[in-house]
C-alpha cells in the first residue's frame, strides 16, 4: 500500500500549498541543536543496515515499542538487528497520532524513495531495500546531511571535549558546518556523584590543578576560549529545575571547598553555585557573541530499575512540572542588569509553560538582534502537529512570531531531518489557514517572507551564519 505522504500533506488550503510550494520546501537546513556523532560525520560513516541507522539511541521509539509491548531485547537487548526491525515494523500501526508514524514513512520516502506503509507484511520488503541503498556513497552519515542541504549542525559537547572531529571537520572548509556547542552541565552538578570525576576530567584538559572555584572559573574560561576558537557559536544547559538564589563569590569559594572535602551541601548551597557559575559563564557567552540555550524541566530516569539497567538517555525520562517563573527572571535579569545577557533561547518540556517563556522572553528584548530573546521551538515530547501549532501560536500572541528562529531536530539519528520539512509544512498551513479565515491579509509577498524567515533566514542571522 502507498503511503499518505502526497505532495500536499498537512496543506490544508491553497495558501498553505503556494507558501510551502514555492518558498519553505527547498530552503536548506539550520539546525542548530542536536545530538549527532561527529566523529561519524568527520568518518564518513556508512550504516550496515537500517536498525543501526534508525533505531540505534532513538529513545522516542523505544518508548513506543514498549508501550506496544515489545519484549526489552528486541528494544535494546540481544536480539539481532533484523529482529529489532520486525518488532518495530509490528509497532507503527499503532502509532497513528503519534508524530512517530509521519516521521517514519517521511524518512522512508525522502532517504529511501520507499513509498509503502511499513508493517509486518511489507517489513521484509523495506528491510531489504533500504539496507541495499544504505551501502550507496550516497548513504554515508555525511552525505545524509549534505544531500538534504543541511548547513549547519550544532553539535552537543562537553567543556572536557577534544573537539578533534570539529577541529578537522573546521580544517575541511567545505559548505557544511559542524560547529560544537559548550554544555557544561556536569560542571554546574556540584551535587551529583559524577561531579568529581569530571572535575578530574576538567583538569586533564586544561592541565591544571583545580583546588579552589578561582581556579575552576579560570578553567571555564579557558574551554570557552578553546571552544570559541573551534568555531562554537552556542552553549546549552539541560536545567531540570531553574534555579535563582544570590550568592558571593567568597560564598560560592567556601561551597566548593566544601564539595572538595567530600562535605554534603545544603539544598540552598547548591542552588547558589549553579547560580553564581552560570551567570559567570553568561556573561563570557556574551562577550563571545553565543547563544545561551535553556532547556528546561525534564524530569529524568523516572524508572530506576530501567535507569540501572540501561542508563541515562534510554526513554524513561518525561517532563516536570516545577515553577519557573520567579527564577528564570531573577537569572536572566542578573546578566541583564550589567548588560551582559548573552542571546538566549528558553524550552521548557513542559508545554503548560508556553505563556511564561513567551512572556518572558519580551521582558529582555532589545535592538542588538530581532528577537534576542527567543522563546524556543516545541521541543522533545511537543514537536507533535499539536505541540508546534501551540507554540507558534503562544509566540505570535505574546510576541513577534516574524522573528523565530524555528526548528530544530535534538536528534542522535542522521535519518531525523524531514522534522523539518514537517514543521515547514505545519507552519505554511499555519499561515494559510489565518489567511483563509480572514485573520491576516493574503500578502503573498509578506507571507513568503515570514516562511523564509522562520524556517531558514532568522536562525542564519541569529547564529551569524550570513557573515
Amino acid at each position: 500500500m502507498k503511503t499518505f505522504i502526497t505532495e500536499d500533506f498537512l496543506l490544508y488550503n491553497e495558501t498553505a500549498k503556494v507558501l510551502y510550494h514555492e518558498t519553505a520546501k527547498d530552503l536548506p537546513i539550520i539546525d542548530y541543536h542536536n545530538h549527532l556523532n561527529q566523529h561519524e560525520i568527520l568518518e564518513g560513516k556508512k550504516f550496515e543496515n537500517l536498525t543501526e541507522a534508525w533505531l540505534g539511541g532513538d529513545h522516542y521509539k523505544w518508548r513506543a515499542m514498549r508501550a506496544n509491548g515489545i519484549d526489552e531485547s528486541y528494544i535494546t537487548g540481544d536480539k539481532s538487528d533484523y529482529e529489532k526491525f520486525l518488532a518495530w515494523a509490528k509497532t507503527v500501526p499503532n502509532t497513528f497520532g503519534n508524530p512517530l508514524y509521519h516521521w517514519t514513512h517521511l524518512e522512508l520516502l525522502r532517504y529511501f524513495d520507499i513509498d509503502e506503509v511499513l508493517n509486518e507484511e511489507s517489513a521484509p520488503r523495506i528491510w531489504e531495500a533500504a539496507n541495499k541503498k544504505l551501502q550507496s556513497d550516497d548513504m554515508t552519515a555525511r552525505a545524509l546531511l549534505t544531500n538534504k542541504k543541511v548547513e549547519f549542525v550544532g553539535t552537543t559537547d562537553d567543556p572536557v571535549d577534544d573537539l578533534k572531529s570539529h577541529i578537522a571537520l573546521k580544517d575541511k572548509g567545505d559548505d557544511l558546518v559542524v560547529s560544537p556547542s559548550f554544555r557544561p552541565d556536569k560542571g554546574l552538578n556540584i551535587e551529583r556523584e559524577d561531579f568529581m570525576p569530571w572535575l578530574e576530567k576538567l583538569e586533564a584538559a586544561t592541565n591544571r590543578s583545580i583546588t579552589s572555584y578561582d581556579e575552576l572559573l579560570a578553567a571555564f574560561k579557558e574551554r570557552v576560549e578553546f571552544f570559541d576558537a573551534q568555531g562554537c557559536r552556542s552553549s546549552d544547559h539541560g536545567i531540570e529545575r531553574m534555579f535563582y538564589a544570590e550568592a558571593t563569590q567568597q560564598e560560592v569559594s567556601a561551597i566548593f571547598a566544601k564539595r572538595l572535602k567530600g562535605e554534603t551541601l545544603t539544598a540552598l548551597e547548591v542552588e547558589q553555585y549553579k547560580t553564581f557559575t552560570l551567570v559567570t559563564l553568561g556573561e563570557l557567552y556574551a562577550e563571545k557573541g553565543w547563544i545561551m540555550q535553556l532547556h528546561m524541566s525534564p524530569l529524568r530516569n523516572n524508572s530506576i530499575r530501567m535507569f540501572k539497567q540501561l542508563g541515562p538517555d534510554a526513554g524513561f525520562d518525561s517532563m516536570g512540572d516545577y515553577l519557573i517563573a520567579d527564577k528564570l527572571s531573577g537569572f536572566l535579569n542578573a546578566l541583564d542588569v550589567n548588560d551582559k545577557l548573552p542571546k538566549t533561547v528558553l524550552y521548557s518540556l513542559n508545554a503548560n509553560d508556553n505563556n511564561i517563556l513567551a512572556g518572558m522572553a519580551g521582558n529582555f528584548q532589545n535592538s542588538e538582534v530581532p528577537g534576542k530573546v527567543q522563546f524556543g521551538t516545541a521541543w522533545w515530547f511537543n514537536d507533535t502537529i499539536d505541540g508546534m501549532e501551540d507554540q507558534m501560536k503562544t509566540l505570535a500572541n505574546f510576541g513577534l512570531i516574524s522573528n523565530f528562529i524555528g526548528m530544530l531536530t535534538d536528534s542522535r539519528s542522521f535519518l531525523s531531518f524531514p522534522r523539518h520539512e514537517y514543521f515547514r509544512r505545519i507552519l505554511c498551513n499555519l499561515l494559510g489557514t489565518w489567511v483563509e479565515e480572514g485573520k491576516v491579509p493574503n500578502d503573498l509577498p509578506l507571507l513568503k517572507q515570514y516562511v523564509y524567515n522562520i524556517c531558514y533566514g532568522n536562525a542564519q542571522r541569529y547564529f551569524g551564519l550570513d557573515k
